[in-house]
């Protein structure tokens, strides 16, 4: 535990640095959600604040976990990565705080869109649900940041990484049901909807919002997320740098 933690405080410290990137990384979800959220009060979903807040959570925590592969990219080329593989702590170790930190810090951002949302008449909900709430949001951030480590590991520079980044968010994103229901969708984009991880979590949070316990929702992430987990580290395990 001590070397995850320590990894963790430098890539925390490294982040908080960097005041310009934590600001601008808040800009396009708080923007969605000010301009998309009030200017398209939508009929078909009541209080369309209220239902576009859940996706653009989701798509916070998604900006987040696929810059986040963007850490290890420069720790590769900046020979980072080299040393912290020669130090004694566990390779765990380093996965597990690289994990970690972009999820932690995912759900910071998640907070203050929130907050915002809240400011500008999103529901108030119970503890308890903001507690499911996060829990998904943490399940879904340890899903991108997995799945944004690996390809992290197999990629070699950042220019490839970015082009990578740019090409998946957006697609996933509009392919979700982050911005309408699925019974006014197309029936082209209702199919691909259904089958979008991001929807699994959107849906599990809207669950929550009105009440339920998006039980099938959680399960899908928890086998998604044990899935990659179980690729990732066999990767790591055998990276060399």
């Amino acid at each position: 535990m001590s070397g995850i933690v320590t990894y963790m405080k430098r890539d925390f410290l490294k982040w908080g640095r960097g005041k310009v990137a934590v600001i601008s990384a808040l800009v396009m979800p708080a923007a969605w959600l000010i301009f998309v959220g009030l200017a398209l009060p939508v009929q078909f979903t009541g209080n369309y604040l209220d239902f576009i807040t859940p996706g653009i959570l989701v798509m916070t925590m998604l900006s987040a976990g696929l810059s986040g592969g963007a850490l290890l990219m420069f720790d590769k080329i900046l020979g980072f990565l080299n040393k912290f593989l020669a130090l004694p702590t566990p390779r765990s170790s380093i996965l597990v705080s690289k994990i970690l930190f972009i999820t932690g810090r995912g759900l910071i951002q998640t907070t203050i869109i929130l907050v915002i949302a809240l400011l500008i008449g999103a529901t108030l909900l119970s503890p308890l649900q903001y507690g499911l709430t996060y829990f998904i949001l943490f399940l879904f951030g340890v899903l991108i940041s997995t799945f944004a480590t690996t390809i992290a590991l197999y990629l070699e520079d950042h220019d490839s990484y970015a082009a990578f980044n740019t090409m998946i968010s957006m697609p996933l994103f509009f392919t979700s049901s982050a911005l309408m229901p699925y019974s006014v969708m197309p029936a082209w984009l209702a199919t691909i909807a259904h089958f979008n991880p991001l929807s699994y979590a959107i849906d599990a949070v809207r669950d929550v919002t009105v009440g339920g316990f998006p039980a099938v929702p959680i399960i899908v992430l928890l086998v998604l997320t044990g899935g990659l987990l179980a690729i990732c580290t066999h990767v790591f395990r055998k990276v060399t740098v």
